[in-house]
């Protein structure tokens, strides 16, 4: 299935990619294990909590074209580099965080903006110029499991750190945990770009972003790809809320969103090779509509442990692999050349969209005593999803010939 990854070389430049990957996104994707936390550390309301994490997934998701144009433009070393710092030092302030602003500061802009700048349009843009075509989307399926890892690796191991050295302690062992990631920035530049035919190579990135903001077909991608941020944030901010309104204990949050990561693994792996064999637009309507379904299954479920663990590892399988499927149409729209940046606009819609899931959560909660209407606007929002996808314009898969 990924053949294409043999070479030494080209199996390095994607684990390494992956391997950063899998710091930025593990510690990023734990951050609702802190919410409770910080309600009783700090004395703030869970809407304030919520709107500085609801910042957060908006600004990780604008720093993606900003940090994806500066790669395509001086090279992705001092993006990441510079990425990892901020994050750490984001970390590392918000035990001295005590207000809703300090905690939009630390955790809102600083940890997100720096996960955000090595997160998944630098990473699969540089790795994409460095491998060859056939490699692209074997290479976008293992970078995005490796985020997937991530998640499975931190989630167990951030609740074990609170509940053993405190909320405190967590995050400044999660400020070391991101500054390990520094040495395999040099292991993804190693390899020198891959000579490659740009669509527009005599077109500057301000004009390849006019002209796909025109192309109707990256529109509606942007669409999709807004439900898929609503509803993930929604999820990694308010899923030990939901869990604590059911009476389980916090464990159950922690080993769901691990689950959740572990299952992703091997959905990214699959939605990496079916990029090779099927039109990219039906692999991510197919995954919308799944999680129309599974949302409508979970709430007729009773809320117990196996339940949890079952809807995680359903929801897991589609989790972020609509991302090798998207970077792939939008490569095939518009080329390589600028794809750091026109994958991090659609980012940008993946994460307004995160940010009205992570606060109307909150919102929700203290509205209404429970999150039944979030449910419901995710299930809503998923098959709207899965339709906005299928008029998008894409080539068909050109599959090699057999030898026979």
């Amino acid at each position: 299935m990924f053949q294409s990854l043999r070479k030494p070389e080209v199996l390095l430049t994607t684990l390494a990619a992956a391997g950063i990957l899998m710091v930025t996104m593990g510690v990023r994707q734990s951050l609702g294990l802190f919410v409770n936390p910080l309600m009783l550390s700090t004395g703030l309301e869970i809407t304030t909590i919520s709107l500085a994490l609801a910042v957060g997934q908006f600004a990780w998701g604008a720093i993606q074209p900003i940090a994806g144009g500066l790669a395509d433009r001086y090279g992705p070393r001092a993006v990441l580099i510079g990425g990892l710092l901020v994050m750490a030092a984001g970390c590392a302030i918000t035990p001295f965080m005590q207000s809703g602003f300090g905690l939009m500061v630390s955790l809102g802009l600083l940890l997100a903006m720096g996960s955000g700048a090595g997160s998944f349009s630098v990473l699969i843009g540089a790795a994409a110029r460095r491998l060859p075509a056939v490699a692209h989307g074997s290479a976008a399926g293992v970078i995005n499991a490796g985020g997937s890892f991530g998640q499975f690796v931190f989630a167990p191991i951030v609740q074990t750190l609170i509940q053993a050295i405190g909320w405190m302690g967590t995050l400044w062992a999660m400020a070391l945990a991101t500054l390990s990631a520094l040495p395999l920035i040099g292991a993804l530049m190693k390899q020198n770009e891959a000579p490659v035919q740009h669509t527009d190579l005599n077109s500057g990135v301000l004009q390849a972003v006019g002209r796909s903001l025109r192309d109707p077909s990256y529109l509606l991608l942007h669409a999709g790809f807004f439900t898929c941020g609503f509803h993930i944030a929604f999820l990694v901010t308010h899923l030990p809320g939901e869990v604590q309104l059911c009476g389980l204990p916090p464990a159950v949050a922690s080993w769901s969103l691990a689950i959740i990561g572990l299952s992703n693994i091997f959905g990214s792996l699959y939605a990496g090779s079916c990029v090779a064999r099927y039109r990219s637009k039906y692999v991510l309507a197919v995954m919308y509509g799944s999680r129309t379904l599974l949302i409508g299954w979970y709430l007729l479920m009773p809320r117990t442990e196996l339940t949890y663990y079952l809807f995680a590892a359903g929801l897991g399988f589609t989790w972020l692999a609509t991302v090798p499927p998207t970077a792939a149409i939008v490569g095939k729209l518009f080329g390589v050349r600028y794809l750091a940046t026109l994958f991090g606009m659609t980012l940008l819609s993946h994460q307004l969209g995160g940010f009205f899931g992570a606060y109307l959560g909150g919102w929700a909660i203290t509205r209404f005593g429970d999150y039944s209407w979030m449910w419901y606007a995710d299930m809503s929002l998923a098959a709207l999803a899965a339709l906005v996808n299928l008029p998008i314009r894409e080539a068909p898969v050109v599959r090699p010939a057999v030898a026979t």
